[in-house]
């Protein structure tokens, strides 16, 4: 991340009680909005005014938690003055708007100056929030927005639009539905902390020691085990957690040592922790916080985000897989000692239970038909009521234990309602403006000419723009200024919309800001763009995949069942033999022309066939494919009688 973490202040501090209540207060008011508890019992509010009070809680945390200026130790014991003050005025801001919200929103032509005069307070809040924990990135973007809308009048060409005064757009950007408290800070608050109460409750239930134990009883006697219980411990845990640098710095401080233990380089191990745990953005059934934004930009079930991110998330593991076990038989890496494995019936003894919420998820998103947050609550409702007899450890909570889940999740939840909450300033601002016309008219023309380019210029954008911005920030600008020009091109809106999500996310290994990579290497020792570079090797499929769903669907299993069959599997044997070629082992060494051999075959098959290509040429690549196996094994069966 580009800004400052948000910390623990101390707790012998007045500070640290507050932040705690502050942090409670958010996660009860998104659990009271996504229970519908207010229709039941009959209040009537504004989603807004639910937004408003866990934004200015988040604003008010922030102030009292990351310092003012960046000289300054991220762990002071208590916050400065002006802190306090700002936090106090966050929370003052927050109080008055929820109160007068109705009124306002109703009748702001006849109240200019209060509404005036709220805003600017709101926005000056708001971004030095924005500043202190995520840095300046968003800022600069909303800055160059609000120029274009000032001044679009000026302007010639396609991006020539009436300007806005400037007390109309202050009052515009905090006030307004489409802005501020839109459907972004709406999912943030009312779907994601759902979901990261969930995630707390599993932690402190003994969720990620499970995750650990049963990746190393599952994969631990294999070739490689020590990085696949790295890559399947993270892809478990970061389907909850939803954050790649979380999942790093969780999963990665037992996995990466164990890595290095057995063998694999320093770079290599902290590249693999650092793909395994970014993929898990789009790992079902959990994935991020990105999903339910695209759910609802799209209008769809979230359900069928699931089911379409299915393929190409399995597919990014599969490749993580083969990397891992090729590398080891390249590198003669031995198994995880049979000493360090736990029974597998031991571990499920202990921790069946924390497999109960996820039957209970999926069974009420796809059985039921229910909502994500609605589903979440209920997954969270059956671990409470399990953990109340028993944890992974032995132990049983108590409802002490649910006051720290509830205090961690609203802590967890800053980041991402402060990046939804600016998120929805910019594409508010983006619409009003007209902006949105004019860069969705030039992106089109760009795409008349070639689709292909455009799709490319898109990924690059996207990639750029990651640079300093978590996956979510980037997905909900680039799908209101990227998606649309697709879609406008003949793209169904899915595909577009992964095709934005899976760029943004990929932002997190590549260089030279490649935040989940550098925070692994940290963490393996090794050189921070060596490990970069490692990942973008590692993680190819991400980078290739979304260009192949694109033009063939049939991987996000839309289509008839015969093509979606045939794609898949020619996509399967494709990933196989293009991570064999990168990677230089099959069975055992390949030279040079083996190497390419492997590489062509595979692309030959993932390839998607035009109506006119016929399917000979897959028919070659399997061909080909098969041949190199058949050399190499044949090879490795050579090598093992000389031996002996």
């Amino acid at each position: 991340m580009a800004g400052r973490a948000v910390t623990e202040p101390d707790r012998r501090h007045w500070s640290g009680p507050v932040v705690a209540v502050l942090a409670a207060v958010s996660a009860l008011a998104a659990i009271v909005w996504s229970s519908s508890l207010p229709l039941w019992v009959g209040w009537r509010l504004y989603s807004e005014q639910v937004l408003i009070v866990v934004l200015a809680a988040s604003m008010a945390i922030v102030f009292l938690t990351v310092p003012f200026k960046r000289r300054e130790t991220t762990a002071r014991p208590s916050p400065g003055r002006i802190d306090i003050l700002l936090a106090a005025a966050a929370l003052g801001f927050g109080l008055y708007l929820t109160i007068r919200f109705p009124v306002l929103a109703e009748n702001v032509f006849y109240h200019p100056t209060e509404a005036l005069t709220v805003s600017l307070i709101g926005l000056a809040l708001l971004l030095e929030s924005i500043r202190r924990s995520l840095g300046w990135s968003l800022i600069v973007i909303l800055g160059i927005v609000c120029l274009y809308a000032l001044f679009s009048s000026d302007l010639q060409g396609p991006l020539q639009s009436r300007s806005i005064r400037w007390d109309r757009l202050v009052t515009f950007l905090i006030l307004d539905s489409a802005a501020l408290a839109g459907s972004a800070l709406y999912i943030a608050v009312a779907v994601v902390v759902p979901f990261l109460i969930l995630a707390q409750l599993l932690l402190m239930t003994g969720g990620s020691a499970f995750f650990a134990d049963l990746s190393i009883a599952l994969t631990g006697r294999a070739r490689g085990g020590s990085a696949k219980i790295a890559i399947l411990g993270s892809a478990l845990f970061g389907s909850v957690s939803g954050s790649a640098v979380s999942n790093v710095a969780s999963t990665g401080a037992i996995t990466i040592p164990l890595m290095k233990e057995g063998g694999y380089r320093p770079k290599t191990a902290a590249a693999l922790e650092a793909s395994a745990s970014t993929g898990g953005q789009l790992m079902p059934p959990i994935m991020g916080a990105s999903a339910f934004l695209l759910a609802e930009n799209l209008q769809v079930a979230y359900s069928e985000v699931v089911l379409a991110a299915l393929v190409p998330s399995m597919l990014f593991y599969l490749s993580l897989f083969l990397f891992a076990d090729f590398e080891a038989g390249r590198r003669g890496i031995a198994p995880v000692p049979a000493d360090r494995i736990p029974r597998l019936g031991d571990v499920m003894r202990r921790g069946w239970f924390l497999l109960v919420p996820f039957a209970v998820l999926l069974g009420s998103l796809f059985i039921l038909g229910r909502r994500p947050e609605t589903s979440a609550l209920y997954a969270v409702l059956a671990l409470f009521i399990l953990s109340f007899f028993k944890t992974y450890e032995g132990n049983r909570i108590n409802l002490s234990a649910l006051a720290t889940v509830l205090i961690r999740s609203g802590r967890a939840a800053v980041e991402v309602v402060l990046i939804c909450a600016i998120a929805g300033l910019i594409i508010g601002l983006f619409a009003r403006s007209g902006l949105s016309f004019g860069m969705g008219f030039f992106l089109v023309q760009l795409g008349k000419s070639s689709l292909i380019l455009l799709l490319m210029v898109t990924a690059v954008v996207c990639i750029l723009l990651g640079m300093g911005l978590p996956t979510v920030g980037v997905y909900l600008l680039l799908a209101t200024l990227a998606a649309p020009p697709l879609i406008e091109l003949g793209l169904a809106p899915m595909p577009a919309h992964l095709f934005v999500l899976y760029f943004g996310m990929m932002s997190m290994l590549t260089p030279p800001v490649a935040i989940a990579a550098f925070v692994a290497a940290n963490m393996a020792k090794a050189p921070p763009m060596q490990s970069g570079f490692e990942a973008v090797r590692i993680a190819w499929p991400a980078f290739v995949v979304p260009f192949l769903f694109v033009a063939s669907p049939a991987l996000l299993l839309a289509g008839p069942p015969g093509e979606i069959i045939v794609t898949v599997l020619a996509t399967v044997v494709g990933v196989y033999l293009i991570t064999a070629g990168l990677t230089g082992f099959v069975a055992t060494r390949a030279g040079f022309g083996m190497r390419a051999l492997l590489v062509a075959s595979g692309i030959l098959l993932i390839v998607p066939l035009p109506e006119t290509v016929p399917e000979l040429v897959r028919l070659i690549g399997l061909a080909g494919g098969a041949a190199a196996l058949f050399l190499q094994y044949g090879k490795a069966r050579r090598f093992a009688q000389e031996a002996a």
